[in-house]
């Protein structure tokens, strides 16, 4: 999909559709007021006779309206005047767009970015715009036999004429958000007897090649070289060898400490022998969907030449039984020399996690910050509407909330007290792997933090928010808009 800024008024526009915006009161946007004076008040008409209410997210489609050069116009409802707060912008723009992709034009202009969002400036809503039109127009049909013609190529977002050269970047912000997003949702819906650990690996080069980025993929030997006894343990079950992809983007100072993404890889999450039920089990296809967010991130992070030392570290390995795997009771050695007892095989997320955690202190980073699809826990506190954070740096989680309110990709700070370290008891390793049922995405975190006092360190667990289930299943590229956002708060500060 391409997109452009136009300044061109909305009656001026030419193409295949504009759309322009009608509130709950019946009152009408800016863009919907001249289009109204040009038609002799057919905007006007068709609100008062009822075909659109103005409900959030409602659309009407008008055609063959004379005294303006679109063929067709799409008026979207906007609710409350006044009252419009980022999660409705996004989603009345991702109603119009959806709207307009199930259109035959090849061209649409989108004059949504004039409507006030409390808090945000025309910049921050024309890179939302950009990001929720892209998302709203996503579709995965690589295995399709016929997957139906995308009609809409180009869509123009119709914005003030001053501040031009900030509306340019705004522009290229979101495009880079929605490219990252795009690439993060298509990682996380390919079908996981093609997305392997190897397949992994095979992207994250492509990504080097293409923006010029430094990667280094240790193979299995090297990881027993160092001591990674948690992450082989996960992978000794599995056919398909594990990888430790490491991708370097530093376009920063050259001694400035590196930001570090370590995203959860497990391509393909069966349980292992503490095996989980069927049904619903072809969703665990998206367990590796912290490593594509950290890939999505970096993409977005090359595309806009961010000038920061960014690093991604993704361990990445399938979790299947077999007569190798790893049983319950088995104690493994991590490559912090701490002695880890796996009580259950299903929570393996962790496993790999904090080798990968010890591995980056040797980058001296500034900060770490890990994502992962972690614990089923996290779906019942928090739902599929907010990440759980939780982390060692109050500094650091407050940047992140921050970032996820900008990028309405929201976190939740959940407490990590040493109350519930208690928990994590083995009467015969260091550590155990779980910690019993209470609290279980905190104590997933607290064993973390075992590996991670070195760090200034936060954990961003996805489980709720990485993908959507039922008819409408897929991944949905969270949580690169909060991390991106992140970056560019970072440059700007």
């Amino acid at each position: 999909m391409q997109f452009e800024l136009t300044r061109l008024p909305v009656t001026d526009q030419p193409g295949g559709c504009v759309v322009a915006g009608v509130f709950a009161s019946r009152a009408l946007t800016p863009s919907a007021k001249l289009l109204d004076k040009a038609t002799d008040g057919a905007i006007s008409a068709a609100v008062k006779a009822g075909d659109i209410s103005g409900k959030p997210g409602e659309t009407l489609l008008l055609r063959g309206l004379s005294g303006i050069k679109a063929e067709r116009v799409l008026l979207v409802g906007c609710g409350k005047a006044g009252e419009l707060h980022e999660g409705t912008y996004q989603r009345i723009v991702a109603a119009a767009a959806a709207a307009l992709g199930r259109l035959h034009g090849a061209d649409a202009a989108l004059y949504l970015a004039e409507l006030a969002v409390a808090g945000h400036d025309e910049a921050w809503r024309v890179r939302t715009a950009v990001a929720a039109a892209d998302h709203a127009l996503y579709r995965f049909t690589e295995y399709k036999r016929e997957p139906g013609k995308q009609h809409l190529k180009t869509l123009a977002i119709g914005c003030g004429a001053r501040q031009a050269k900030t509306l340019d970047t705004a522009l290229k912000q979101g495009q880079a958000i929605a490219a990252g997003v795009t690439l993060a949702r298509d990682l996380g819906n390919q079908p996981a007897n093609v997305c392997t650990p190897s397949y992994l690996a095979e992207q994250a080069q492509a990504l080097a090649k293409a923006h010029d980025l430094h990667i280094e993929v240790l193979e299995e030997a090297q990881m027993r070289e160092l001591g990674m006894g948690a992450l082989l343990a996960v992978a000794q079950g599995s056919r398909q060898p594990p990888k430790l992809i490491v991708l370097k983007h530093l376009r920063g100072k050259p001694k400035a400490a590196p930001l570090v993404l370590v995203g959860k890889g497990v391509t393909f999450d069966s349980g292992g022998i503490s095996i989980k039920p069927a049904a619903g089990m072809d969703e665990m296809k998206f367990d590796m969907c912290g490593a594509a967010s950290v890939l999505g991130t970096l993409k977005a992070a090359a595309l806009l030449e961010l000038p920061v030392n960014l690093i991604g570290v993704i361990p990445a390995s399938e979790n299947l039984p077999d007569g190798n795997a790893v049983k319950p009771g088995d104690i493994v050695k991590t490559m912090a020399g701490k002695t880890v007892e796996i009580l259950n095989t299903d929570a393996e997320g962790r496993l790999l996690l904090c080798d990968a955690l010890t591995y980056v202190e040797r980058f001296k980073p500034d900060a770490v910050i890990d994502i992962a699809t972690l614990t089923g826990a996290c779906v019942v506190s928090l739902g599929n509407h907010a990440h759980g954070l939780l982390g060692n740096d109050q500094k650091l989680i407050d940047a992140l909330l921050a970032a996820g309110r900008t990028a309405h990709d929201r976190a939740w700070q959940l407490p990590l007290w040493d109350d519930y370290k208690e928990q994590l008891k083995s009467p015969f390793a260091d550590l155990p792997n779980v910690a019993g049922r209470e609290a279980g995405t905190i104590t997933a975190a607290a064993f973390l933090s075992a590996f991670t006092e070195k760090l200034r360190w936060a954990h961003l667990d996805i489980a709720g928010t990485a993908w959507k289930s039922g008819k409408d299943k897929n991944s949905t590229g969270r949580p690169v808009g909060l991390l991106v956002q992140y970056l560019l708060d970072r440059v700007a500060g």
